[in-house]
């Protein structure tokens, strides 16, 4: 069993969002720290959320079931869960289960923090 490695970053420009790296694996086990970790940020009242899976090998359906019950909670706060970089057998499984009917998955983190970005852009530039 793989350790479930969690590294935090805040970014504030132009928009405030949280940076999620993850490496190993997400299961049964240690899916409970992944969800404390989330339930930590949202806590800290952000709800722009980018998860960067580059290093994560495996996800159960616990760990799946975190993403998907969390964002409820964050898309009523007008933000969102974007997840970037899944290697192949992730994102198999992501398609499998038709997730991207839930969540947008992006190349890499740089794209979904652009994405964050060119939303806040837009709304700044439609509400001036």
């Amino acid at each position: 069993m793989e350790k479930l490695i969690i590294s935090e970053e805040r970014i504030n420009s132009p928009v405030s969002l949280t940076l999620l790296s993850l490496r190993g694996t997400i299961e049964t086990t240690n899916a409970s720290t992944l969800e404390e970790a989330i339930n930590r940020i949202i806590g800290d009242r952000c709800f722009r959320i980018v998860v960067d899976l580059t290093g994560v090998t495996y996800i159960s359906s616990a760990g799946w079931g975190i993403f998907i019950s969390e964002i409820k909670r964050v898309r009523r706060n007008s933000g969102d869960i974007k997840l970037a970089a899944m290697t192949a057998p992730v994102r198999e499984v992501f398609d499998l289960l038709e997730f991207n009917n839930i969540l947008r998955p992006y190349r890499d983190k740089d794209d979904a923090v652009k994405d964050f970005q060119s939303v806040a852009g837009a709304k700044t530039t439609d509400e001036g």
